[in-house]
């Protein structure tokens, strides 16, 4: 790895959600969505393709924009919006990318030589007697699709969401919700075989029991055992069921990641999470002996400015997978190091002295006014980010994890604001042991705030939480460390 990998680990005006990643050729192409920072709905840019070498996950290249929302002929004017894709290479040679707009209840088709070269529209996902899949009173309802072309050549096409969605949206046909369904597609990879079954349903018989499924079907394969990953009703969540057939008897296999790390440590109620929830979605990388799951995490206190983030697996000897926990270094292969400069924006953790809320809902910005969130200052733009964690008030909290700090370090902070106050840092959520610096005006420039202290916690890899006590608001932008080597 030649540099650092930290999460989120694209740039940082880089707002990429639903990442699934692939692995063609020697690098990792990651497709999504694109939300637009400061957007007031999910999706409003046209779909980019980043992509990285195998060896080397800490060096993502922009490969540019590979499908706009206008190619598509029912969205000529541009005013749908692409939600969730997913690509696979089809028996043909070419690589397939599928769409859904918005809640429209339709489901499209693009194709292209190359991973990321720009894709051309090849039609809509339909029956067999030509009728487009959506269009047939009773159809499931098309969205999210995750894609599979098999081993033996067939291809598998998933999808599904909770929520039934006005006629209104979908052409004046009523469709069903029923869950996470299946279908196997033609070799012209937008024929459907037969109808698509609910294999993951909403409820009920069938159904997995506190982690029902909700939307964002992902799948793989690993030698003859299928990994299916899907966003759960709690939404904060990915979960993962296994079988060994594409189309049936899927068993649950656990949490992969939450959002806010809860399932973890005894932690179910959401007031106890360690970051803010909302929606996620993503899939599993599977390199050598490695495995990585992708997800995303809200931004500017809404669920419209999402950004890729990835953690570690571990699985265990029977083939499962246990729940990895949200950290500042998911494809660093270690901790980072205990040395240089760490802008804010990295935090894995982050709560209020109240805890933290749900960015999806109404009255958000009111509700959660006095709670610290990550931003940007300006519009979305595509380059130069400035990305940090505003209004830090009193109590609250912003985690780091992990670290590799040997022995004494020097650790000095950098905020903006007016208030003054101290900065406690702690290796431990709790802070059952912290050190103080005492924050003070930069020399000369904007009201930048800074401070020192020393940490010598005697663990390694450590975390590093910091806790604002101090009135008013604070923005947090980075922190530095620097060893204190003896001599």
């Amino acid at each position: 790895m030649h540099r650092q990998a930290v999460n989120p680990f694209l740039p940082s005006w880089e707002y990429i959600p639903d990442g699934e990643p692939h692995v063609f050729g020697d690098r990792v192409y990651l497709y999504g969505s694109h939300d637009r920072f400061g957007a007031p709905i999910f999706c409003v840019n046209d779909y980019v393709c980043w992509s990285a070498p195998v060896d080397d996950l800490s060096h993502w290249r922009c490969e540019g924009v590979i499908y706009r929302k206008n190619q598509d002929p029912k969205n000529a004017l541009g005013l749908r919006l692409l939600f969730a894709p997913d690509v696979c290479r089809g028996p043909d040679g070419r690589y397939y990318l599928y769409y859904a707009f918005d809640f429209m209840g339709l489901m499209g088709v693009a194709v292209c030589d190359t991973p990321a070269g720009k894709y051309r529209f090849l039609g809509h996902v339909r029956h067999p007697d030509g009728t487009l899949w959506g269009r047939k009173k009773g159809d499931q309802f098309p969205f999210d699709p995750g894609v599979l072309a098999d081993d033996d050549g067939r291809v598998w096409l998933y999808s599904g969401f909770y929520t039934p969605t006005p006629a209104l949206a979908t052409g004046g046909v009523k469709l069903r919700n029923d869950g996470g369904t299946v279908a196997e597609l033609e070799r012209d990879m937008v024929t459907l075989k037969g109808e698509p079954r609910v294999i993951f349903p909403k409820s009920g018989p069938g159904s997995f029991p506190g982690h029902e499924f909700f939307e964002a079907s992902s799948i793989r394969k690993d030698g003859d055992t299928y990994l299916f990953v899907y966003s759960s009703r709690h939404n904060h969540e990915l979960c993962y069921a296994v079988s060994h057939y594409p189309d049936r008897d899927f068993t649950f296999g656990g949490t992969l990641v939450s959002q806010g790390d809860l399932f973890l440590d005894g932690r179910r109620e959401e007031c106890e999470g360690r970051n803010y929830l909302g929606n996620t979605h993503g899939g599993l990388l599977h390199l050598g002996q490695d495995w990585y799951i992708f997800y995303h995490r809200q931004t500017n206190r809404h669920s419209y400015s999402r950004q890729a983030c990835a953690e570690k697996l571990v699985r265990n000897p029977d083939g499962s997978f246990r729940q990895a926990e949200v950290t500042s270094c998911g494809l660093n292969g270690g901790p980072l190091r205990g040395e240089g400069r760490y802008e804010a924006r990295i935090a894995c953790n982050l709560w209020s002295r109240d805890g933290v809320g749900r960015y999806d809902g109404s009255g958000v910005r009111r509700k959660l006014r006095n709670h610290p969130y990550f931003t940007q200052t300006g519009p979305d733009r595509e380059h130069s980010g400035d990305q940090y964690i505003a209004n830090l008030r009193d109590g609250a909290v912003a985690g780091f994890k992990y670290f590799q700090l040997d022995g004494p370090t020097a650790v000095s902070v950098q905020l903006r604001g007016t208030s003054g106050g101290v900065m406690q840092v702690s290796d431990t959520p709790d802070f059952r042991r912290y050190a103080e610096l005492a924050l003070s005006p930069a020399p000369g420039g904007p009201p930048n705030l800074t401070g020192t202290c020393r940490v010598d916690f005697g663990a390694s890899p450590a975390a590093l939480y910091f806790r604002y006590v101090g009135g008013g608001a604070v923005d947090f932008l980075s922190f530095t460390l620097r060893p204190e080597r003896g001599g």
